[in-house]
């Protein structure tokens, strides 16, 4: 007799402010370190067609897809000195060694456990930015860094070390 399913399924949507970043060979000692920041933007992929026309056939055109295309990925948080994602960045920024690691973007459930996974391959910092100073308000310095990579995996492992 078969048994039945007895694991509940997800009924409702997950929230968007329960994740963590973790970041592969940020420095030397093999292991993920992970940072918190108050958003990610930017886990976006298009692919956009086009057309090809076959001669002696006038009633339509075919569509073919292109390479996908990944937009920029923007960190934020509120400004920390955090001396191994800096010397990173601006390593890349002023001396020009720019070594692309790989980061892990884990969306949590209520039991702070690994719902689905976005692994970034090969993302290199672009842009470092501060937020304005404001006497007149009592706000956070926030950070934003932004980062372009190859492309994302989505799961719920973590890839490890992959060759790019």
């Amino acid at each position: 007799m078969p048994q039945e399913n007895t694991s509940t399924p997800q009924v409702y949507p997950y929230v968007g402010f329960h994740f963590k970043v973790a970041f592969s060979e940020l420095d030397k000692s093999g292991n993920d370190i992970t940072m918190s920041f108050q958003s990610v933007e930017g886990l976006k992929i298009t692919v956009s067609p086009t057309t090809w026309k076959e001669g002696g056939e006038n009633r339509f055109e075919h569509s073919l897809m292109e390479r996908p295309k990944y937009s920029p990925l923007v960190l934020k948080r509120g400004l920390i000195t955090d001396t191994r994602l800096y010397d990173w960045c601006f390593d890349a920024f002023y001396n020009m060694k720019v070594r692309p690691i790989n980061l892990n973007i884990s969306l949590l459930d209520e039991k702070h456990e690994t719902v689905l996974n976005w692994n970034v391959v090969h993302a290199i910092p672009t842009s470092w930015e501060v937020s304005s100073f404001d006497a007149a308000k009592s706000e956070i310095v926030l950070e934003s860094l932004q980062l372009t990579y190859n492309y994302f995996v989505i799961g719920k492992q973590t890839v490890k070390n992959e060759n790019v």
